[in-house]
């Protein structure tokens, strides 16, 4: 779903904040590249049905009931002559046109796909099967169970090797994680998605993956962007003859407008895609679209017009599931109400609209619903009610706010990495193409001097404009840097170069590295998952940093290794802290992710400094071997470098006992 309850329709299907979440069509269009194929070279010749399954799934972006009509016809088929991955196809495909109108006759569509798994020969239909679940429950607003779903499908889809159904639950779960609030995440998923459709030489798909950025951006406040995104979108749909795609970016980009407070475009784009709606006979679109204007109607002083529009969008809504569509509604009827001073009725459509927002935890509605209410509870007297929804408005929004300002650093960092890779990529494609230009004009010796000119000052003017852009990135991207992205703590390159100048300055004297090695991490990854891994990393990274006090200092070496540096530290009591560290990583609650309440434990390996003799290398590899110490003798222990007596007097540090 997206901010306005539209769920994403793909290019092919459903494209980002349409209310139809048929994402299912986009791995339909993708199973339906590779299985068909596949069935198409299976003895004992094509499948009359796959001509259906292929028309039927060209049918979905323009015409759903034609997609129906030749889905069943491919299930008549298949009948006749079994095929079974054709037929969890096809099953797939019913599934897409009903999970946006019956989730009853949804639910049997996969319930029928499931029972042909095991007899399938692609195991990655499971995905997909998964998948199209997890969407029945996002269109019913319970976003914590369609997450675990998407969880499932990636974890199916990469373990069955199958790229198609892995970009598809990528695409899935990146857009919920977008709609949560977890933008970063959601944006390093939907990057992924696109490039294995760049591999995989699907374009359509790449053109969905970029419709749900533009919805990630739209999310995130950055609404001019999301006009370009969805405007660029709007013109190759239409190229392409996918009206029904029209019609849902229309909407996606009414609703730009209308945070934008444009309303003038955001009428005019509401009214394109009430039209194209009428005209596909598809009532969800039409729903959403009179939702739309009856905001506009609403922000233009015509309140009275916006419940009469509210009231036609109410009768199309009654043929779909969609909860949050229900929900925008009633937000829009409270608001039309409140204007008209009608104050309970403002109070009923409003509290309604509510509780759909609390459940799928959507800021955005939330932070204007509570506002809303605490205006209409003021204005009836209720100072109670009002100061309550006015504080919990006011929570929402700082909390809104926050993590708009927390992942947009994040989500910088993605798109600077792909946008620095991208520009390489055409500067060095562009310097290909001048210097074949400069030999064809060597040829010709009356225009040498000329083109060398020209040639010379259009590659002058492409290195200083990417110098400038390079710049530009740079400095914003200054702080990223030095941070690990998943820990948010400093990584490899920020901890070490506070170490160097540390070792350099015989004025500090001692200091202590402490290399934290996490045990058996890759049997966690295994077992549990990557996302349990990562929750692992994070519990690891803020332990530590809690027991870490200035002039201390750490961070993240890589994978599963965090370095401490304590200066002023030595062999005794550098030994001494990292038994508190061990202590306190192995008191870490592990419950909320291992099923088996399994410990987390860390080995540990110390070094102390030469002062004037070491530099961060030659510390780290001491350290390094220290930790393979440990970890010989049984790990969750901690071993130093070099070695303390195996008895040290009590009370006597180590160090001072040797000297």
């Amino acid at each position: 779903m997206s901010d306005n309850g539209w769920l994403p329709l793909e290019v092919a299907i459903f494209l980002p904040m349409l209310p139809v979440r048929s994402k299912h069509s986009i791995w339909l269009i993708t199973l339906l590249g590779a299985g068909l194929a596949w069935a198409a070279d299976a003895p004992p010749g094509p499948h009359p049905a796959i001509e259906y399954l292929e028309r039927a799934t060209i049918e979905m972006r323009t015409d759903p009931e034609a997609s129906k009509r030749d889905a069943d016809a491919a299930l008549k088929l298949l009948g006749e002559r079994p095929d079974v991955d054709l037929q969890v196809q096809a099953h797939l495909l019913l599934c897409d046109y009903f999970a946006e109108r019956d989730t009853a006759a949804a639910e049997r569509e996969i319930d029928a796909g499931t029972a042909l798994l095991p007899n399938a020969h692609r195991k990655g239909l499971k995905a997909g099967l998964l998948d199209c679940r997890g969407q029945i429950f996002e269109t019913a607003g319970n976003n914590a169970k369609a997450r675990a779903l998407y969880e499932q499908a990636v974890t199916v889809a990469a373990e069955t090797h199958d790229d198609d159904m892995l970009a598809q639950s990528l695409f899935s779960r990146g857009y919920l994680l977008g709609l949560e609030g977890e933008y970063a995440s959601g944006l390093s998923d939907l990057r992924r998605a696109e490039t294995l459709y760049e591999k995989l030489r699907k374009p359509v798909h790449g053109l969905t993956v970029m419709n749900s950025i533009a919805t990630l951006y739209n999310r995130m406040g950055d609404y001019g962007q999301a006009v370009t995104i969805y405007s660029r979108a709007l013109k190759a749909q239409r190229e392409a003859g996918m009206q029904r795609e029209v019609a849902v970016t229309l909407h996606n980009l009414g609703r730009a407008y209308e945070n934008l407070h444009e309303w003038d475009e955001s009428r005019k784009s509401f009214a394109g895609s009430l039209a194209v709606s009428r005209q596909l006979a598809y009532p969800r679109g039409e729903a959403y679209a009179l939702r739309g204007l009856a905001a506009v109607a609403n922000a233009s002083g015509d309140p009275k017009g916006a419940l009469e529009t509210l009231a036609r969008a109410e009768v199309l809504q009654s043929q779909t599931p969609d909860a949050r569509l229900r929900a925008q509604i009633q937000l829009a009827r409270g608001i039309a109400y409140h204007k008209l001073d009608k104050l309970p009725e403002s109070t009923a459509a409003l509290e309604d609209a509510l509780r759909v927002f609390r459940q799928a935890d959507a800021m955005n509605e939330l932070n204007a619903t509570y506002s809303e209410l605490a205006e209409v509870y003021a204005e009836s007297g209720n100072w109670r009610a009002a100061y309550d929804r006015r504080t919990q408005a006011k929570e929402t929004s700082d909390r809104l706010l926050n993590n708009q300002l927390d992942q947009r650093f994040a989500t910088l960092k993605v798109e600077f990495d792909t946008t620095a890779k991208d520009k390489e990529n055409a500067l060095l494609i562009h310097e290909n193409a001048i210097n074949q230009q400069a030999l064809a004009q060597a040829q010709s010796l009356r225009h040498l001097q000329g083109a060398v000119i020209l040639l010379s000052v259009t590659l002058g003017l492409v290195l200083a404009m990417l110098a400038i852009h390079q710049r530009r990135h740079a400095l914003r991207m200054k702080y990223l840097a030095l941070t690990d992205e998943l820990t948010h703590v400093p990584n490899r390159r920020s901890v070490l170069s506070r170490l160097d100048p540390l070792l350099r300055d015989p004025e500090q004297g001692t200091c202590a590295a402490l290399i934290v090695d996490v045990d058996h991490f890759k049997k966690i990854n295994d077992q549990f998952g990557h996302p349990t891994g990562d929750e692992v990393l994070k519990a690891v990274a803020t332990t530590v940093r809690n027991l870490v006090a200035e002039p201390g200092f750490f961070g993240r070496l890589g994978g599963e290794e965090f370095l401490i540096v304590l200066p002023r530290m030595d062999l005794g009591g550098a030994r001494r802290a990292a038994e508190q560290f061990r202590e306190a990583i192995m008191a870490i609650d592990t419950s909320r992710w291992c099923s088996d309440h399994r410990r987390v434990t860390a080995s540990l390996g110390c070094a102390v400094s030469n002062p004037g003799a070491d530099t961060p290398s030659t510390m780290l590899k001491r350290a390094d071997f220290a930790l393979y110490a440990a970890k010989r003798n049984g790990r969750n222990c901690v071993e130093t470098e070099p070695k303390l007596p195996a008895d040290p007097t009590p009370g006597v540090d180590s160090l001072a006992a040797e000297a």
